[in-house]
């Protein structure tokens, strides 16, 4: 499977408290930091619910 490169990109602040509780459950603790996840589909859909607030970039394992 590939990777996912997620980036928080801007601030949960002002947004419902499970979309920030997605994004630390996500391995996110600083805002501009950048992670590498396994690409699945249950890491998509944390994505999804916060698509607004991260950056992602897919890359295939080689």
């Amino acid at each position: 499977m590939g990777k996912l490169l997620v980036t928080w990109v801007k601030s949960g602040i002002g947004y419902d408290q499970r979309q920030r509780d997605v994004i630390r459950a996500l391995g996110l603790r600083r805002l501009n930091q950048t992670i590498e996840k396994e690409d699945s589909p249950s890491i998509r859909g944390m994505v999804a619910k916060v698509s607004h607030l991260v950056k992602v970039v897919s890359h295939d394992a080689a």
